[in-house]
């Protein structure tokens, strides 16, 4: 998906080839980054601060704020202005294209298109201990207003929270036949996310069960570039709810379902 001239929630006076950072005026290229370094809060530590945003490319960096994090960590807020631009014609992004549908839409789809209720098995997996975004899509109470997958009429769903061998995972849903894998990702350091995930598909496919569910993924670092890179149906990243997975997933079953 690229960038729509037609869209009405950009500026048609703007210079979308040329697209830079907004401070105080348009295209005045000002910028906020903050880090932490390994100093002291001090003046010492201030100057290190603004040198590194300025090799870092910002001109006229000012340091706005510093925070002690403990004695010899410093987090800075620094303010400067960029010369980078980018050309939003030349910007494609990937993602799961579906239909935004609402809980009730869901149920009936899948009333109107399957003679039984829809399965699906998911967990955090490997050693990540977090469950917020797998409960946020589970969960019968959902998050921010979206309902889980718990609430719905249609759907079977089983969390079965975090820390879940990848083996593990598999033979749940191959028990319960599950149409669809949902797998959270939230531990990122390292990107021991992206070895957990590759070594999930291999498992899959070395037994023979790759075509047998949809699988997807999600978490505060995947995309659906990343996810189907590593061999996945589809990715969520933030901002992501319930009722987008279920959307997606369903509309998927359905197009399977009439080949």
């Amino acid at each position: 998906m690229g960038y729509d001239m037609s869209d009405k929630n950009f500026d048609k006076t703007l210079d979308v080839t040329r697209l830079k950072p907004y401070g105080d005026t348009i295209n005045d290229g000002k910028v906020q980054l903050s880090f932490t370094l390994p100093l002291s809060n001090d003046e010492l530590g201030e100057e290190a601060a603004k040198q590194m945003a300025q090799k870092m490319g910002l001109d006229n960096p000012l340091v706005v704020a510093s925070e002690t994090l403990s004695p010899a960590f410093t987090y800075y807020v620094v303010y400067g202005e960029t010369n980078a631009s980018v050309d939003l014609t030349q910007i494609r992004v990937e993602k799961a294209e579906h239909t935004s549908l609402t809980m009730q839409d869901i149920d009936q789809l899948i009333l109107d298109h399957f003679n039984r209720h829809l399965v699906v098995v998911g967990a955090s997996t490997g050693t990540d201990a977090h469950t917020v975004g797998i409960d946020a899509i589970m969960n019968m109470k959902g998050f921010a207003g979206h309902y889980g997958l718990e609430r719905y009429e249609h759907i079977d769903a089983y969390n079965l929270g975090s820390q879940v061998d990848n083996n593990t995972l598999i033979k749940r849903a191959t028990e319960l036949q599950a149409d669809v894998i949902l797998v959270s990702q939230t531990v990122t350091q390292k990107d021991v996310h992206i070895k957990n995930l590759v070594e999930f598909i291999e498992l899959l496919e070395a037994e023979n069960l790759r075509e047998d569910f949809l699988v997807i993924v999600g978490g505060p670092r995947i995309s659906h570039k990343l996810a189907k890179e590593l061999g996945f149906d589809a990715g969520f990243g933030p901002k992501k709810y319930a009722n987008d997975v279920a959307s997606y997933f369903v509309e998927t079953l359905i197009k399977q379902h009439k080949r």
